[in-house]
């Protein structure tokens, strides 16, 4: 089988396949190369060794780092085979050859071709073709540099040259270098100016990530335009008190430091639409962490690629990025029409619901959804939806019509183009509440909000529903949010009224990158109302988790335990 080659290797190996796409960031282990996603097939497994099929990647953007620390240790699969033309994934492993040499063969193959892989037991991946094989091959290696890199064809402006020349010093002409291998990728031939960035790379996820800063620093690596940094793995301020391992909090603490020595603000918050600046509708930007692209380009309507973690440093070094993607007006039409029953009373649990399943539909596809017009959907609203569904789909952005700015009807948001069609289910809605709700007891003892992090008008809702009562002994309830909001939020007195419950604030890092102490060995279920961190959750902190409202959060603070009742918008 022959296939576009998108990253040269000569390897062979066993076949490991899947025919539902797989986020690494969250889904495998970093160092094991353990696929730890509950909810996907291959969970249990390794890819270390592996030839792994699987359509695509799909979730965060730090994809692209979990598949570079996993080949800078030696845990990496032999080689990756996609259905769809998969940047993420592909961009780590550039990167790790482009300034480690440590790479491997990825190739993308017709969906019949893919396909049949799924009864392989052994293949050879070479230069972009496949060989299936009954019996283990023997070993198979070389051939795996990178290719010269060909601008026959490709624009570039005077000042583009001058970076691969070298004129603005050796981490700019690296840069440059990848930039243009993505855009190819991508399959574009020119590049264009960004006003701003968004860095996600910059929580540590192992020791290749700070190697990774530090090498772009040492190279004279400098942000040339405005650029924020996404959450971390642990609160700068309180990390110690809280008993934080220093293992995790000095290097985390290093690399944070490299970024902010680059020029990046240190913003840390995975919410940088709700800093000051934030950007406008048609105003081109590079924004990594994948709820934020969702939001930037959907609610926004800004235009950035889902761009891959690493590529978002290196754009924001040069000021330039691929033209591409969502980018690219035609690109961001709605290629899926999802049809949804109307929902009788929805309350805010609806829309992250929502979101994941139809994440889990439009896989590769934007969908323009119907079905929602006319109603009052705050943007606290779309921003958890955006969250759920970009945690199962690897598309860019979605379209809901009448609710957002490039969907005022289905012909707009499709270009009048003919499509697909896809009808949901209250049945199939139900089936997804049940999948995020997977505790087996009722009891909860940590409340967790802000995934991603809350906003000041979900602070002011959260102390109306605290104000003058208190939480259950021996339930924790914490909340996530950015340096900026807190402080907003303490000046209005949100903050008070929610310690004064009993809840704690906690800033810089984000619920996906937390982990023990601050969720305690003896916590056994959690009540979260992200779609995002009721899937992640499972994996990342080894607990049962709750789904639901943030009126059904503050409830069970106050009991201990959960309402089992389905809410009233699931009712038939």
């Amino acid at each position: 089988m022959l296939g576009e080659c998108l990253v040269q290797g000569a390897q062979a190996g066993e076949v490991l396949f899947a025919n539902i796409g797989l986020s690494f960031m969250g889904g495998v282990n970093p160092k094991t190369g353990e696929v730890i996603d509950t909810h996907h097939p291959l969970n249990g497994k390794s890819v270390c060794g592996k030839v792994l099929a699987i359509p695509s990647g799909r979730g965060s953007c730090a994809g692209s780092l979990a598949i570079f620390e996993l080949l800078m240790n030696g845990h990496a699969p032999k080689a990756l085979i996609f259905q769809h033309r998969e940047t993420i994934l592909t961009l780590g492993v550039i990167i790790a050859k482009e300034l480690f040499d440590k790479g491997i063969p990825v190739v993308c193959l017709k969906p019949e071709d893919f396909a049949s892989l799924a009864s392989a037991s052994h293949a050879v991946v070479r230069h972009g073709s496949v060989e299936v094989l009954d019996t283990p091959p023997s070993s198979v290696s070389g051939g795996d540099d990178l290719p010269h890199l060909d601008l026959d064809g490709f624009d570039l402006t005077e000042n583009d040259r001058h970076f691969l020349a070298g004129a603005y010093g050796e981490a700019g002409k690296v840069a440059m270098r990848i930039i243009i291998r993505t855009a190819q990728l991508e399959g574009a031939n020119s590049l264009i100016d960004i006003d701003m960035a968004h860095i996600d790379g910059c929580f540590y996820h192992g020791p290749a990530g700070l190697e990774f800063a530090k090498r772009l620093l040492d190279l004279g690596g400098r942000v040339r335009v405005p650029s924020s940094m996404n959450a971390l793995c642990v609160d700068r301020r309180q990390w110690k008190h809280l008993g934080v391992d220093d293992k995790m909090g000095l290097p985390s603490d290093e690399l944070a430091e490299t970024y902010v020595k680059m020029g990046v603000k240190p913003t840390y918050t995975c919410a940088p639409y709700l800093l000051d600046g934030a950007p406008v509708f048609g105003q081109q930007i590079a924004w990594a962490e994948s709820n934020a692209v969702a939001f930037a380009n959907s609610v926004l309507g800004a235009r950035t690629m889902k761009y891959p973690d690493y590529l978002d440093i290196l754009v924001a070094i040069t000021g330039r990025a691929p033209n591409a993607d969502c980018h690219v007006e035609s690109k961001r039409l709605a290629t899926l029409r999802i049809d949804v029953p109307r929902p009788l009373e929805p309350d805010d649990s609806y829309y992250p619901a929502l979101g994941y399943h139809i994440g889990k539909i439009a896989t590769n596809d934007i969908p323009v959804i119907c079905g929602l017009e006319d109603l009052a959907i705050s943007r606290d609203d779309l921003k958890a939806f955006g969250a759920a569904f970009a945690t199962t789909s690897a598309a860019a952005m979605f379209h809901i019509v009448s609710i957002t700015p490039e969907a005022g009807t289905v012909e707009e948001a499709t270009g009048a183009s003919d499509c697909r069609s896809h009808i949901v289910s209250v049945e199939e809605l139900t089936e997804t509440w049940h999948e995020l709700n997977n505790a087996v007891t009722p009891d909860v003892d940590l409340v967790s909000l802000g995934n991603p992090h809350f906003s000041l008008t979900e602070c002011e809702r959260l102390s109306k529903l605290c104000a003058g009562r208190k939480k259950a002994d021996g339930v924790s309830l914490i909340i996530t949010c950015g340096r900026d909001v807190f402080e907003k939020a303490k000046a209005a007195g949100y903050v008070k009224t929610i310690s004064d419950f009993g809840g704690k604030f906690m800033n810089d890092t984000c619920w996906c990158l937390i982990g023990e102490p601050v969720v305690a060995r003896e916590v056994r279920n959690i009540l979260t109302n992200s779609g995002k961190y009721a899937h992640y959750g499972p994996a990342v902190v080894n607990k049962g988790f709750h789904f639901g409202s943030l009126e059904r959060c503050v409830d069970a603070a106050c009991k201990g335990y959960v309402d089992p009742a389905l809410p009233v918008w699931l009712s038939v």
